[in-house]
């Protein structure tokens, strides 16, 4: 049965059938947490509140490194018009300073327009991953210590004139992650590509999907690659990607040739243009409801709800 970890301001909680049970430890952080299992396991037989009581934060803590895998799903790939089978393996960084909790707001900077969410699922890291590790299926789960939801929103305008990443992902509240920490055995974490990701926005959904057989890379294969020049910590958190169903999506292809024929700032002003009239951009008071799961309900990384706030 898996071991799911709450965290507020004051304490870390081990989410139980009876309520939350307060963890008797004196970390405070995830890679400190993760290394005092025995107070979490303790923790079963302690009296509980209820978890509605508590205010809760991201169970990952920050600083850490937040690196992020592009593209990983097959129908996410398609809706930008590319070719699955073109797609590498690739990865990208955000601040951690934009990990926010899994219900307060995503704040929109006054400067971005089209604000995109994407919801993901986290590999939270529990012990050193040092550049050069061997990493197989039987030794997987030594790695990766649980699960996360995770959003990884973005601010498209400013991503995609400066075709790369870490600013328009990187800025205050755009990574919520939680409600829980998510702790799996082997067993369970080989159960990964039952998974499924939703996201609804104020009441609408916008995506479902399986992580078998969409997703493209799946964790050991992200790890392998990841570990080739990128050292890993307990505490870090690894996101792998988003299926279809964003605010964005490539233009028709017929769209797309014209407007690579165009100067480039004429290019982005006419798309701009365009996706201005999109209504599936987040709005000002927008509630976004972000959830993952198996169907069997067995594996359930809980549900995080965001309110939009405009600056």
């Amino acid at each position: 049965m898996t071991v799911s970890v709450l965290r507020t301001a004051d304490a870390w909680w081990l989410k139980t059938r009876a309520g939350a049970a307060r963890i008797e430890t004196s970390a405070t952080t995830t890679a400190a947490l993760l290394s005092d299992r025995a107070a979490i396991d303790a923790a079963a037989s302690a009296d509980t509140v209820a978890v509605d009581d508590l205010e809760l934060l991201s169970p990952v803590t920050r600083p850490c490194r937040v690196v992020a895998q592009m593209t990983n799903f097959e129908s996410h790939v398609r809706d930008a018009g590319m070719d699955p089978a073109s797609v590498p393996l690739t990865f990208f960084r955000k601040a951690s300073a934009s990990i926010n909790g899994p219900f307060d707001e995503i704040v929109k900077p006054s400067h971005v327009r089209l604000l995109d969410y994407e919801v993901e699922i986290g590999l939270v890291i529990g012990r050193a991953i040092p550049v050069g590790t061997t990493i197989s299926d039987a030794n997987l789960a030594e790695f990766i210590a649980g699960l996360v939801v995770s959003n990884d929103i973005s601010a498209r305008d400013v991503q995609l004139p400066q075709t790369q990443f870490y600013e328009a992902k990187s800025y205050p509240t755009f990574t919520p992650v939680g409600p829980q920490l998510v702790l799996l055995s082997a067993d369970e974490l080989a159960r990964f590509g039952e998974l499924r990701l939703r996201l609804s926005v104020s009441g609408v959904e916008r995506q479902n999907a399986l992580v078998e057989p969409d997703m493209l890379y799946r964790p050991l294969q992200a790890l392998q690659s990841l570990t080739q020049f990128q050292e890993l910590a307990p505490g870090d958190l690894v996101l792998t990607g988003t299926p279809a169903g964003t605010a964005l999506s490539a233009p028709p292809k017929a769209l797309a040739m014209i407007g690579n024929l165009l100067p480039t700032s004429l290019k982005w002003k006419l798309f701009f243009s365009r996706q201005a009239g999109n209504p599936n951009y987040l709005q000002h008071g927008d509630i976004v409801e972000a959830s993952v799961a198996t169907d069997d309900g067995a594996i359930d990384l809980g549900t995080q709800r965001n309110v939009v706030r405009f600056a």
